[in-house]
């Protein structure tokens, strides 16, 4: 596939559980516990997805998709959230994010919006 997700969320379980998921699927999968990691690690691999929690203590998931749209415009941007912070996912999606999950997510709904996202 060729395909780089970058899973940033604050919450370690998480990462690991999506990192596992997507490597099963064949996807090259990188890790973020913080905002400037993001940005770091999207600046210099561009990744096809990124996988962006809302709430992450220092800078947030809306300061952190604001800046990942800087860098590329097109990235791809799947939301997640374990709040129904409806007025957070709405900036999101006025901000370019494609979709949003909200935890504790089903895992083959999350594969299968992804593999859809990838392929498009």
């Amino acid at each position: 596939m060729g395909n780089k997700i970058l899973i940033v969320d604050d919450q370690f379980g998480i990462r690991i559980l999506l990192n596992e998921l997507f490597q099963k699927e064949g996807y090259e999968t990188f890790q973020a516990s913080n905002g400037a990691k993001a940005i770091e690690y999207v600046k210099n691999n561009r990744p096809n997805l990124v996988l962006l929690d809302i709430k992450i203590p220092g800078m947030d998931g809306i300061d952190i998709l604001k800046k990942l749209k800087e860098i590329d415009a097109n990235i791809k941007v799947i939301m997640m959230t374990a709040y129904g912070e409806l007025d957070m996912i709405q900036e999101a999606m006025e901000l370019g994010a494609l979709s949003y999950f909200t935890k504790p997510f089903d895992i083959d709904e999350i594969k299968d919006t992804v593999k859809k996202y990838l392929e498009s």
